[in-house]
C-alpha cells in the first residue's frame, strides 16, 4: 500500500539554505518516493521557493489569517526531483529577503510565531482534506521548530486521526515567544493543554511538537540518547525521557548526486579514489586563488560551518598558533557571531599567505574547499548530525570532530588499534578545549606526512555509503508503525 506521506519544513536545498535541515528535505522525501511512497512537500512562500518551485497552479485562495489579509495556496512541482511541493503564497508573511527567520539587523522577525504557525495550521487543514480535495495525507511529519505547531493542531483536532512524525533537527532552537502571543495561534492554552505549550514562561513551537507528536525522531542515534541528558537537552530532557518509548534516533544521509566528486561541476578536476591525484590539483588550484603557497605538501583544513561556539570555532580560533607552527593552510566559510567572525578576520589579516576567511555562505566554494581541503574541522559542543563531514568522507577529506551526536555515530578515530583493524576514517577528540582539539590536530598532521597511510584512510572514507536508502527504509518502517 502507498502510505501518502506530507513533509512540512521551512527550507529546502537550493531554493532555500540556513543549515543541514535544507539538504534533508531536499533529499529524503526523494528517497521515499523511490521507495513507493506518495510523498509531497508543505513549503512557506519565501522568495527562493515562491521563484523555484516549478509548474505551480493555485489550489484554493482565502483569509484573512495569522495576520495574513490574503494566503493562496499552490502545488507544483520541486525543480530537482520533480516531486509535488505546496506552497503558502502569503506575502505580508513570507516575501521578505535575506534570511528566513531574520530582519536586516539580524533579529528574529517580530512576527515569526505567526509566519510559522500558519505553516502548521495549513499542514493541518490539508490532513483534513479541506485545502486539496484531491489528496491528503496519512501522515504529517514536521521538521524542526518551525512546523512544531502541525502535531499540535492534530492532536487538538479531535475529527483528526492523522499520525504525526516530528524530527529533532536542532533542539538548542526551541521556537520560544512570548506567552502572551498564544492568542495568535488558535490553541487551546488552558488546563491540561498549557503544559504542552509553556516552557518557563515562554511559548515553545518544540516543545508543543514533542509532546503532541505520536512518533519523535532524532537524527542521529547518539543525539537521540543525548538529548534525554540535562547536559543536553536544553530544559526538555526530562519531557524527552518521559517520551523515550516513542523516540528513535534515525541517521542523515547523503545526496551522492549532489555530493560527488567524480561528477561535481564545481571542482576545476574531478577525482575518484582510484584517482587521488586530481585531488591535488583541486588542492593547488585552490591555494592559488587565494593567494597561498601552493604547497601541496602543506596540510590543508577547510571549516564550513555557522561560526558559533556550539560549532566549536571558538576552540578552533585558540589552537591556530599550533596549525601555523605544523605548516598548516586555513580556509574558513560560514557566517555567525560577531566576534567569532571578527577573530577569524583578524586572523586572516595577520597570516595572509596561510589563512582565508569568506563570511557568508557559497555552495559552489563550500564544493572546492571540500575536494581541496586534506582535513575537515567540526569540533562542535553538540552536533544532532552533521553533514559536512559526511560530505568530506566522500571526497578524501579526513574529519577531525569532537565524540559528540552524529559526529561519533559517523567518524571512526585513528588510534593505533583502528589503523591495525582497517576501521579508521577520521580523527576523534573527547574534551570540548583548544588544547585537546591541537594535540588531535598534531597526531593527524604526523600521519598525513605517512603518504601510503594517508592515502588509505581516504579511500576507505571515500568507500563508505552514507546514501539515503538505508535511512529511507528505516523512516518508512516508523510510518507504518503507526
Amino acid at each position: 500500500m502507498s502510505l501518502r506521506i506530507l513533509h512540512v519544513a521551512a527550507e529546502i536545498y537550493p531554493l532555500v539554505k540556513t543549515g543541514g535541515l535544507a539538504d534533508v528535505v531536499a533529499a529524503l522525501p526523494p528517497a521515499l518516493a523511490a521507495r513507493g511512497l506518495d510523498v509531497r512537500v508543505l513549503l512557506p512562500g519565501m522568495p527562493g521557493i515562491l521563484s523555484g518551485v516549478i509548474e505551480q497552479k493555485r489550489i484554493i485562495r482565502f483569509g484573512p489569517v495569522f495576520g495574513a489579509a490574503i494566503v493562496t495556496l499552490r502545488l507544483g512541482r520541486l525543480p530537482d526531483s520533480g516531486l509535488p511541493a505546496y506552497v503558502i503564497d502569503a506575502p505580508f508573511l513570507y516575501r521578505r529577503d535575506g534570511n528566513p527567520y531574520l530582519g536586516p539587523d539580524g533579529r528574529d522577525w517580530r512576527d515569526n510565531h505567526r509566519r510559522f504557525a500558519l505553516l502548521g495550521w495549513i499542514a493541518t487543514h490539508l490532513a483534513g482534506g479541506e485545502l486539496d480535495r484531491s489528496w491528503s495525507p496519512e501522515v504529517v511529519h514536521a521538521h524542526d521548530w518551525h512546523a512544531g505547531l502541525a502535531p499540535a493542531y492534530i492532536a487538538q483536532n479531535p475529527a483528526l486521526n492523522t499520525a504525526t512524525v516530528f524530527t529533532i533537527h536542532n533542539l538548542a532552537f526551541r521556537g520560544l515567544f512570548p506567552l502572551d502571543h498564544h492568542g495568535d495561534l488558535g490553541l487551546l492554552i488552558s488546563g491540561p493543554d498549557q503544559s504542552a505549550l509553556e516552557f518557563h514562561g515562554q511559548l515553545s513551537f518544540m516543545k508543543a511538537a514533542l509532546v503532541h507528536s505520536k512518533r519523535i525522531n532524532a537524527v542521529s542515534p547518539t543525539y537521540a540518547r543525548e538529548i534525554c541528558t540535562p547536559e543536553f537537552g536544553w530544559g526538555l530532557d526530562g519531557l524527552l525521557r518521559d517520551r523515550g518509548g516513542h523516540l528513535s534516533g534515525i541517521l542523515n544521509g547523503v545526496d551522492y548526486s549532489v555530493w560527488n566528486p567524480a561528477t561535481d561541476p564545481a571542482l576545476p578536476r574531478n577525482y575518484s579514489a582510484s584517482n587521488l591525484r586530481a585531488k591535488k590539483v583541486c588542492k593547488l588550484r585552490l591555494q592559488a586563488d587565494l593567494g597561498f603557497a601552493g604547497r601541496s605538501k602543506a596540510p590543508l583544513f577547510a571549516v564550513v560551518s555557522r561560526l558559533t561556539s556550539q560549532k566549536g570555532m571558538d576552540l578552533i580560533l585558540a589552537a591556530l598558533p599550533e596549525l601555523l607552527a605544523e605548516g598548516g593552510q586555513l580556509v574558513v566559510i560560514g557566517s555567525g557571531d560577531a566576534d567569532i567572525e571578527a577573530g577569524f578576520r583578524v586572523a586572516a589579516a595577520a597570516h595572509p599567505e596561510s589563512i582565508s576567511v569568506h563570511l557568508g555562505y557559497d555552495d559552489a566554494l563550500a564544493h572546492r574547499m571540500i575536494a581541496a581541503a586534506d582535513i575537515l574541522f567540526v569540533p562542535s559542543r553538540f552536533e544532532p548530525c552533521g553533514l559536512t563531514q559526511l560530505y568530506a568522507l566522500r571526497y578524501g577529506t579526513l574529519p577531525l570532530v569532537r565524540r559528540v551526536g552524529g559526529l561519533a555515530d559517523t567518524v571512526i578515530d585513528a588510534t593505533p588499534d583502528n589503523l591495525r583493524a582497517g576501521t579508521a576514517n577520521g580523527f576523534v577528540f573527547d574534551d570540548a578545549s583548544s588544547r585537546a582539539l591541537a594535540a588531535r590536530m598534531a597526531d593527524a598532521c604526523a600521519l598525513f606526512r605517512d603518504g601510503p597511510a594517508w592515502r588509505q584512510l581516504q579511500r576507505r572514507g571515500m568507500a563508505q555509503d552514507f546514501s539515503w536508502a538505508d535511512s529511507a527504509v528505516r523512516y518508512e518502517a516508523l510510518y507504518r508503525s503507526i
